[in-house]
């Protein structure tokens, strides 16, 4: 992945929304915008074309489930960034898109901060999230079902569900990045995952687990 500038898709059926996603790249030094489009089958086709690095697709096209469609681009790239874009905040639906390997998942409308801020988790290793979406994780993780982890793990957990990068974390615990990528691997381990996505979709599965006993 090229780090000092990003190439980035947008596929989004709202047409009248290109124009705004093109005037946020311009804005961005270190990230550009290869193309936008309507639809995942017009982005395949020209993915080879542009390579991009991320690719930004809506929840919901017209004749099409953006989530579906985040394997045809594994397949195309297995290190592709995924990030969904939706106008629905359901819980269920952000389920579904971690659990199909995204890489984060934001509410529209897009602003300009929003985006970036989106943008540099990717380019940061961290969980591309909207506030709204990780208050949703928040407002439905229950402590109970942690009982497995260590204190610092939980800590850990807190701050990675916050969307918070490893150095991020490491400084708000003072601790080193290769302490924080232990506990994370320990974090990993005990759930039986191997990414930050999956670790996030099995603590919520653990909640409703607990909370259905």
């Amino acid at each position: 992945m090229i780090i000092n500038n990003l190439k980035s898709i947008v596929i989004d059926s709202d047409r009248s929304l290109h124009t705004s996603y093109r005037q946020y790249f311009d804005m961005f030094l270190e990230y550009s915008l290869c193309d936008t489009y309507v639809s995942a089958e017009e982005a395949l086709l020209h993915f080879d074309t542009h390579t991009p690095d991320i690719v930004f697709i809506e929840e919901s096209l017209d004749e099409e489930c953006g989530i579906d469609c985040i394997q045809s681009f594994r397949k195309k790239d297995p290190n592709v960034k995924i990030i969904m874009l939706s106008g629905r905040n359901d819980f269920d639906l952000v389920k579904k898109a971690f659990k199909n390997n995204a890489n984060g998942y934001l509410s529209k409308p897009v602003s300009e901060r929003k985006l970036y801020n989106a943008l540099d988790s990717i380019k940061n290793e961290g969980a591309a999230m909207s506030n709204d979406i990780i208050s949703l994780f928040v407002a439905t993780f229950q402590r109970k079902s942690r009982e497995i982890f260590s204190e610092r793990e939980n800590q850990v957990i807190d701050l990675l569900c916050q969307g918070a990068t490893y150095k991020s974390i490491a400084e708000k615990l003072f601790v080193t990045a290769s302490a924080v990528n232990f506990h994370v691997q320990n974090i990993y381990l005990k759930l039986d995952v191997n990414s930050k996505s999956e670790a996030l979709v099995k603590l919520q599965e653990l909640d409703y687990a607990n909370k259905a006993a």
